[in-house]
């Protein structure tokens, strides 16, 4: 009997994720299958609930609603600020992409939203957030994970890590 998708267990699958018009945001069918430990939080709520109990061979389409995966817009993250924030930056654009450090000294990613003489309004919520997300998956393999895989909280299918 094939091994169901549960806690402590190992997937490789497919994926092709569109948005509610069908615009493709990204797929697995030309390179590896995503390889993921489930119950580690390592892909969207989400989608990790919808392949519970899946096994290796099954297909299946997966829709996803924001607070299942990147969640909604949050537009305390949108703001707008001084151009000269972006010192050293020759020509910004809507949709540039930059990594800022936060009051708190993490990094957090902003996309450029819209550029209005002196002031540029940024956005630091997930590209994805407020986005229906559709997945088609296919299931490759299943398989229990190793200690080692457990004990740090990924897969090391295929992958170099700097452990």
């Amino acid at each position: 009997m094939s091994l169901l998708i549960g806690d402590n267990s190992v997937v490789n699958m497919h994926y092709t994720l569109t948005d509610n018009d069908g615009t493709l945001i990204d797929s697995s069918k030309d390179s590896q299958p995503l390889a993921y430990l489930h119950g580690a939080g390592n892909i969207i709520p989400g989608l990790e609930k919808a392949l519970v109990g899946k096994t290796q061979g099954d297909a299946l389409q997966v829709k996803v609603e924001p607070a299942e995966g990147y969640g909604e817009v949050n537009t305390d993250l949108v703001k707008v600020i001084e151009k000269k924030a972006f010192e050293g930056v020759d020509k910004i654009e809507v949709g540039m992409a930059f990594e800022a450090k936060a009051p708190d000294g993490s990094t957090q990613n902003i996309i450029v939203r819209k550029v209005e003489d002196d002031e540029i309004t940024i956005d630091s919520n997930h590209p994805l957030a407020g986005v229906t997300l559709n997945f088609d998956i296919q299931i490759v393999s299943v398989r229990e994970a190793t200690k080692e895989e457990l004990d740090h909280g990924h897969t090391h299918d295929g992958h170099s890590h700097g452990h």
